[in-house]
C-alpha cells in the first residue's frame, strides 16, 4: 500500500507509486479485475490542491510524455500551485475484462484514500479520461470540486458506439486467425478517419491513388495503424473501447463545477450532445467551443485553446 510522508515532494517528470486494488474489487460486470496495484504518478507537491488529469484510452499516468504543455511549472495545470495525478486504465495488461468508466472512476477513490486526499480539487479529462471523470462525479460527489470536461460527454454517441463496435469486430476477427496485432493496425486506422475531420483531410490529402491503388491518406493511416500496435495490447484495447460505449451518467447527479469544451467538427463526442449535457448539469459553469481542423484530437493539437479552457476551470470563482 502506499505510504507517503507530510513533506513528500514530486518533480516535474513525477514519481510513480502503486496501489493495492482490493482483493474483493468486482467490475459492475462481476468480473474479476486482473490488476493487482492502481498504478499512478504524482506530478509536484502532494500538499497542494489535487488535479486529476486524464486523456484517451491510449494515454495513461505519465502526463508529462501524452499533455506535457499542460502539466508543468507555470503551464495551466501549474505544478507551483498544484499537484497533479495521473493513472494507467485498467486493464494493465494484454487482458480483456469487462469494466465501466465507473470501475475505473471506483479504482482512482482507492488511490485518493491512500493518499490521504478526501476531496480532489479538479478532475480535468479528454475524451475516455473526462468519461471516467463525469462517473466519478456521479458516484462520489463529495470527493471533487471541479470537472473540466473536453471531447467528451455523459454518454457515447450513436454513431461513435458503431464505429467503435465494428473495429472491435475486426480485432476479434483477427485474433480468432492468428493475427491480432494486423487486426489493431486495421481498426486504428478506422479510428483515425472518426477522430479526424473531413474537412482537414481535404486540405492534407487532396491527390488519389497511385499506380498501386493507393493515396497519401491511405499510406497516413496505414502508419498510424502500424505504430499504434507498439503502444497498445490487443486484448486491453478491446477492454477499453468496449468501456468507453458502456458509460451512462445521470447528469442530475454531477455535483461538481462544470467546464464543458467540444469541438464543432468533433465525430466522436458531437457539439450537439455536449451542448444538451450542458442543459441538464446543476452546475454549470461555462460551455467553450474549440473550432478546429482536428475533430477530435482538438485536445491533443490546440494546445493554446485547450490551456485557455483548463485555466478557466482551474481558476474560476
Amino acid at each position: 500500500m502506499l505510504a507517503l510522508k507530510p513533506e513528500a515532494r514530486a518533480s516535474v517528470r513525477g514519481e510513480d507509486y502503486l496501489v493495492d486494488v482490493p482483493s474483493d474489487f468486482r467490475c459492475e460486470s462481476a468480473d474479476v479485475l486482473p490488476d493487482a496495484h492502481v498504478r499512478l504518478r504524482l506530478y509536484g507537491d502532494v500538499r497542494r490542491p489535487l488535479v486529476v488529469v486524464s486523456g484517451g484510452i491510449s494515454s495513461g499516468r505519465l502526463l508529462h510524455e501524452w499533455w506535457s504543455e499542460h502539466v508543468d511549472n507555470g503551464a495551466a495545470i501549474d505544478l507551483t500551485r498544484f499537484c497533479a495525478l495521473g493513472f494507467d486504465f485498467a486493464p494493465t495488461e494484454d487482458v480483456r475484462v469487462r469494466l465501466s468508466p465507473r470501475d475505473q472512476a471506483r479504482l482512482v477513490a482507492t488511490a485518493l484514500d491512500s493518499l490521504g486526499v478526501e476531496r480532489a480539487f479538479a478532475w480535468v479529462g479528454a475524451s475516455y479520461g473526462a468519461m471516467v471523470g463525469f462517473a466519478f462525479a456521479a458516484e462520489t460527489p463529495e470527493r471533487l470540486e471541479r470537472l473540466c470536461a473536453i471531447s467528451a460527454a455523459h454518454k457515447p454517441a450513436v454513431l461513435a458506439r458503431g464505429w467503435r463496435g465494428v473495429q472491435r469486430r475486426i480485432v476479434e476477427f483477427a485474433i480468432s486467425h492468428g493475427v491480432a496485432e494486423e487486426g489493431l493496425s486495421l481498426a486504428r486506422q478506422l479510428a483515425m478517419i472518426t477522430y479526424r475531420s473531413a474537412e482537414e483531410f481535404e486540405e492534407r490529402f487532396p491527390g488519389g491513388v497511385d499506380a498501386g491503388g493507393r493515396s497519401d491518406l491511405d499510406r497516413y493511416l496505414v502508419a498510424r495503424g502500424d505504430s499504434y500496435v507498439g503502444a497498445m495490447a490487443p486484448q486491453r484495447w478491446l477492454s477499453l473501447s468496449e468501456a468507453i460505449d458502456r458509460l451512462q451518467v445521470d447528469p442530475a447527479q454531477v455535483r461538481a463545477t462544470v467546464t464543458l469544451a467540444g469541438c464543432p467538427t468533433d465525430q466522436i463526442a458531437p457539439i450537439e450532445l455536449i451542448q444538451d449535457l450542458s442543459r441538464h448539469l446543476p452546475r454549470l459553469s461555462a460551455l467553450h467551443e474549440l473550432p478546429s481542423l482536428y475533430g477530435h484530437d482538438a485536445f491533443l493539437k490546440e494546445p493554446a485553446r485547450v490551456a485557455a479552457i483548463i485555466r478557466s476551470c482551474l481558476e474560476g470563482a
